[in-house]
């Protein structure tokens, strides 16, 4: 939290007598500065306090200016986090015996040896949609799984459905999984060259059908191409998305960006 945040928005009465520090915030900010909606919402209700339209605040969350409409809160322009904004996780959680995950501040985990890789608390209500990146290598050319996870566990209900097309050197292949408990979202991960895989993933923490598409490249027999989309069937709201290979360990770097339509 800033040092310009407020957690309340004062209300006075005829005779107040003001300290300097309650005129030093309206002085030093021009408008209520808030860390999330959690805080304004909070600092906005109670007793007497009826939001007026015209109303404005600033979000330090997702840098936006938002005014009240006379119904809702409303981004003021656009937002200063459009695009691909870098989310990190607040915790990572990883098994195998010698495995290692660190994130930096920037939200770019690097990890080693993992048998699973949870990242915690990269889907919120500030964006809608997020793009996965991931480069890296596993033992044994498995398939990267992925399931969705909420605070820290994984979701393993028969919601999971897919659809995968390869394109191995002149041949081309589909296929189709319904009702399964995981997504296979990338094949072949080669033992020793960097692979690559791209993943978006549509409202995964609004109360709705979780959606994906990915693209990933394995340098497995030359250049292997697949294209992987799905779905998981029930409304679940997430904060979290766990992967792990099909048998063995991975290794690589993975970034979560959050970013709205």
């Amino acid at each position: 939290m800033g040092a310009n945040a407020q957690t309340s928005v004062p209300l006075f009465v005829a005779n107040s007598v003001l300290t300097a520090a309650q005129q030093n915030i309206s002085a030093a900010t021009g408008v209520p500065v808030f860390a999330t909606t959690v805080t304004r919402d909070a600092a906005f209700g109670g007793s007497n306090k009826v939001l007026a339209e015209g109303q404005l605040c600033y979000l330090e969350s997702t840098d936006v200016v938002q005014q009240y409409n006379g119904t809702a809160w409303v981004t003021v322009g656009p937002s200063l986090s459009s695009g691909l904004v870098s989310v990190a996780p607040t915790t990572v959680g990883k098994t195998g015996a010698s495995s290692t995950a660190t994130a930096s501040t920037n939200g770019q985990v690097t990890f080693a040896l993992c048998e699973t890789l949870t990242l915690n608390g990269v889907f919120t209500s500030a964006y809608a949609n997020y793009r996965i990146l991931w480069a890296g290598l596993a033992s044994g050319n498995p398939s990267l799984q992925a399931r969705m996870s909420v605070g820290g566990t994984a979701n393993t209900t028969s919601n999971y459905s897919r659809q995968q097309l390869v394109a191995s050197s002149t041949t081309v292949s589909g296929l189709r999984e319904t009702a399964q408990s995981l997504w296979i979202i990338c094949n072949n991960i080669n033992t020793t060259e960097g692979d690559n895989m791209s993943m978006d993933i549509f409202n995964p923490q609004a109360t709705k059908n979780t959606s994906f598409s990915n693209i990933a490249h394995s340098t497995t027999s030359g250049a292997y191409w697949q294209s992987v989309t799905g779905y998981f069937s029930a409304t679940t709201s997430f904060d979290g998305i766990q992967l792990f290979p099909t048998t063995g360990n991975f290794s690589g770097i993975v970034t979560v960006y959050g970013y709205n339509q």
